[in-house]
C-alpha cells in the first residue's frame, strides 16, 4: 500500500482524537460525567473520584473519520494503480467496525447506567451477556451468509485446525471473551491505549505482509487515534475512556484478528488482555475452592499496583509483554 495512504491515515486519526479533547473533555466536566470508583478497587484510586468518564468518544470518532479518509483515498489510489480489491477484505472492515461500535454502544448504556442513573454497576451481567452474545452471532452470522465459511482456524506455529460444526460456538465465546478481556485491561491510566496501539502496530505489519489492505488502513486509523488519546489519557489521566472505549477497541481488536483470517493469533497478540482476564477467572476460582487468594487483587494490574509499582510502569512492563507476543506472532505469520 502507498505510504501516503498510512500516514494520512495515522495522521487524522491521531489529530482528529487529540484536537477533539481540547472541546470533549471540559464538556465532559460540565455536565458532570465523572467516573463512580468502585469500593473494592485500590483505595488510592479514590482521588480519581470524578474524573470525566466515557472519553472512548475521542477515539471512536478519530477512528471512523480516519477509516473514511484512509479507504477514499486508497480507493482513488486503485483505480489509478490498478490495486486489487477484495470484496471479502470490504466485507470484514465494514462488518468489524460495526461489531465495534455495537460493543461500544452496549458499552455506552453501561456507562450511561453508571454515571446519570447513579448505579456503580452498570449493566447486570446477564444483560451483558445476552448483548455481547446477540453482537458477537451477529458478526459471525454476516461473515458466513457473505461466503466467510471456512472451520479451519491457522495456531501459531502449529499448523491449522479445523473445528468443523465447533467453529461458531467456539468463535462466538472467543469473542466474548476477548471483548471482556480488553474491557477488564481498562483500568489503570493509560494501560488499555498503550497496550492496545501496540497491538494495533503490529496488525499493521500483519496485514502489509499479508496485503490485506483494507484491513491495514484499520489497523493504522487505530494506531494513530490511540496515540491520540494518550495525549488525554496517560498518567495522570484527565479523561477515562470508560466501558463506551474499552467495549469498542475490544471489538476491534476481534475485528483486526478475523480480518485477516487469523483469529487464533489474538492469543499471543493479545496475550495481556488474556493475562488480564485470566487473573479474573484464577482469582475467583482460587477463592471458591479454596478461600485463598492467588492475587492481592485482580486483575493483574492492581496485583501489580498493590506490589508497589507505579501505573507508569505498569503500563511501561504491559506495553512490552504486548510487544514480545506481537513479535512472536509476527515470526508466526512469516511461516504461514
Amino acid at each position: 500500500m502507498n505510504a501516503l495512504v498510512i500516514v494520512l491515515t495515522a495522521v487524522v486519526a491521531f489529530a482528529v482524537t487529540a484536537i477533539l479533547g481540547i472541546w470533549f473533555v471540559p464538556f465532559l466536566h460540565k455536565v458532570k460525567y465523572g467516573q463512580p470508583i468502585n469500593e473494592i478497587g485500590p483505595t488510592w484510586h479514590k482521588n480519581k473520584q470524578g474524573t470525566p468518564t466515557m472519553g472512548g468518544v475521542l477515539f471512536i470518532i478519530g477512528i471512523l473519520v480516519a477509516v473514511t479518509v484512509g479507504y477514499i483515498v486508497y480507493n482513488f489510489q486503485s483505480e489509478n494503480i490498478a490495486l486489487q480489491t477484495s470484496e471479502m477484505n470490504i466485507i470484514r472492515l465494514m462488518a468489524g467496525l460495526v461489531m465495534a461500535l455495537a460493543f461500544g454502544f452496549m458499552g455506552f448504556i453501561d456507562d450511561y447506567i453508571k454515571v446519570v442513573r447513579k448505579r456503580n454497576l452498570g449493566l447486570t451481567a446477564l444483560q451483558k451477556i445476552i448483548m455481547q452474545t446477540l453482537i458477537s452471532a451477529a458478526y459471525l452470522a454476516t461473515l458466513y451468509v457473505r461466503g466467510d465459511t471456512s472451520t479451519v482456524i491457522a495456531l501459531p506455529f502449529f499448523g491449522q485446525l479445523d473445528l468443523g460444526f465447533l467453529y461458531y460456538p467456539v468463535m462466538m465465546l472467543f469473542i466474548i471473551f476477548m471483548v471482556n478481556a480488553v474491557n477488564l485491561t481498562d483500568g489503570i491510566d493509560g494501560l488499555a491505549s498503550s497496550v492496545t496501539f501496540v497491538v494495533s502496530a503490529c496488525f499493521m505489519i500483519i496485514t502489509g505482509m499479508l496485503a490485506f489492505y483494507e484491513m491495514s488502513i484499520l489497523a493504522t486509523a487505530v494506531a494513530g487515534a490511540m496515540i491520540g488519546y494518550l495525549v488525554w489519557n496517560f498518567y495522570p489521566a484527565k479523561v477515562f475512556m470508560g466501558d463506551t472505549g474499552s467495549m469498542f477497541l475490544g471489538g476491534l481488536v476481534v475485528a483486526m484478528g478475523y480480518g485477516v483470517g487469523l483469529p487464533a493469533f489474538l492469543i499471543p497478540i493479545g496475550i495481556v488482555y488474556i493475562c488480564e482476564a485470566g487473573s479474573v477467572v484464577l482469582q475467583v476460582a482460587s477463592f471458591k475452592l479454596t478461600g485463598k487468594r492467588i492475587f492481592k487483587m485482580s486483575p493483574i494490574h492492581h496485583h501489580f499496583e498493590m506490589s508497589g509499582f507505579s501505573e507508569v510502569r505498569i503500563v511501561a512492563l504491559f506495553s512490552l509483554v504486548a510487544a514480545v507476543g506481537c513479535i512472536l506472532s509476527v515470526l508466526a505469520v512469516n511461516r504461514l
